[in-house]
């Protein structure tokens, strides 16, 4: 196994939003190659419960799209209320606008992307406590951040939003999705632009890890 190769691509794949390619079409049969390697992820007694939605129909996609761009605007409310008020000239103030401008711009542009991927599975779990909830979803995302990854190792970019779940019931309506399967996240998913993705700036993981108890510190 070329490690190398294995660092850039966990390392690179992340969210790609403006750098998506909105005119280009997404074969079907690669997106089929991607899916067959994303289910290789584990899931919970080996139930594959997963399902897959792929939406390519410019009118459906329009109109998932509108039930996120709603979505969005709430959130952007929402966010703006709870965000921590820095000064312009605060590093983290200026990635938060980078992010913040990326989002919009998804949200605005959603319905250009030419394709969605919807990750669902079997069952319905908001009543159920903690360890039906983990066990559930933990049936589900592992193989959608696979997905991505194969995606990104065929040239494709997606990204992870959940946006549009405020509307699922909505959004099930249009897509003929029977009550009993529960959406887990939407990819938009199209070719990317440029090759320079680098790893992202995150916090040191010997502030992030413990050793035996809570704060004991590892490194």
């Amino acid at each position: 196994m070329d490690m190398n190769t294995v660092e850039k691509l966990l390392t690179t794949t992340r969210s790609v939003r403006k750098r998506l390619d909105l005119d280009r079409e997404v074969p079907l049969d690669v997106v089929k190659s991607c899916l067959e390697m994303a289910i290789q992820a584990p899931t919970g007694s080996n139930s594959q419960q997963w399902r897959y939605l792929v939406i390519t129909d410019p009118e459906k996609r329009k109109a998932i799209a509108d039930l996120y761009s709603r979505s969005f605007k709430l959130y952007a409310k929402e966010s703006a209320a709870a965000a921590p008020k820095l000064p312009p000239t605060d590093p983290r103030s200026q990635r938060m606008m980078k992010v913040v401008t990326s989002a919009v711009y998804l949200a605005e542009n959603l319905h250009r992307v030419p394709m969605f991927i919807i990750t669902l599975l079997e069952g319905r779990v908001e009543k159920a406590d903690v360890l039906a909830q983990a066990s559930f979803y933990g049936s589900s995302l592992p193989a959608a951040w696979s997905l991505m990854m194969a995606l990104r190792a065929n040239g494709l970019g997606s990204a992870w939003t959940t946006l549009h779940l405020r509307y699922e019931k909505e959004a099930a309506g249009i897509l003929g999705i029977p009550d009993h399967y529960t959406q887990t996240c939407l990819l938009p998913v199209a070719y990317f632009k440029g090759e320079d993705f680098r790893p992202a700036k995150r916090v040191p993981v010997e502030q992030l890890t413990y050793l035996d108890s809570w704060g004991e510190k590892l490194w």
